[in-house]
């Protein structure tokens, strides 16, 4: 026995796809709604109430909604989804720094915001082995500059006295990083090997001495 198709069922097939996609955008936009509320409102309990910059925050913070439908589409549409939320989000810490008059304080998340945001493309991962190695370079190196943002954040409120030349640690750090991933390019089997893995080894070495030499007292 056959079952015959209607052709109601066309339009019944891409209804959960719509609502999946209204649903999406009611949570961006709720969350956008949340966020601009929870600012305006620490602000004007703290009495720092800038009411101009919710021309910054209030944009930035619908930017970002748009990215959410977008990112629970999969695929390469996740990533421009992504990038567009991360771009709302950035503009939308500028607005809530500026609402809060904390600019003076809280630049360093200038830093560690776009860095964080380079090192969480490391979900999309390319097929080609010696791509996969450099973006996890480039993503990890995002890692790395996230911590010197936040050791920023640390020194500037003066609770934690960092060392002269602090920063040579993070440089270190950045070394080690690319020095891991070119010895696992190595690993892989393809054309031009050997000098991927030499490339990375130059700028990790000279990286890593240049931290020590800061940290140690240029």
């Amino acid at each position: 026995m056959s079952v015959q198709t209607s052709p109601a069922d066309p339009a019944d097939a891409a209804y959960p796809v719509r609502f999946g996609a209204a649903r999406a955008w009611l949570f961006g936009l709720g969350l956008a709604a949340v966020a601009v509320g929870l600012v305006t409102a620490v602000a004007q309990a703290l009495g720092r109430f800038h009411w101009w910059a919710g021309f910054v925050l209030t944009p930035g913070a619908l930017i970002a909604a748009c990215g959410v439908p977008l990112l629970v589409r999969g695929g390469s549409r996740a990533l421009v989804g992504y990038v567009v939320a991360c771009l709302g989000v950035l503009v939308s810490a500028v607005g809530a720094l500026l609402m809060l008059a904390a600019m003076g304080f809280g630049w360093p998340l200038m830093i560690s915001l776009p860095a964080l945001s380079i090192a969480g493309t490391y979900l999309w991962r390319p097929e080609h082995p010696l791509l996969r190695v450099l973006h996890r370079t480039v993503a990890l190196l995002g890692l790395v500059v996230v911590g010197l943002g936040v050791a920023f954040l640390l020194g500037h409120t003066g609770r934690v006295r960092l060392p002269a030349g602090w920063w040579g640690a993070f440089l270190m750090a950045a070394g080690l990083v690319i020095a891991a991933n070119g010895v696992e390019a190595a690993r892989h089997r393809m054309p031009y090997r050997l000098p991927a893995v030499t490339l990375a080894i130059g700028p990790a070495v000279l990286a890593f001495l240049l931290g020590l030499r800061f940290l140690r007292g240029f």
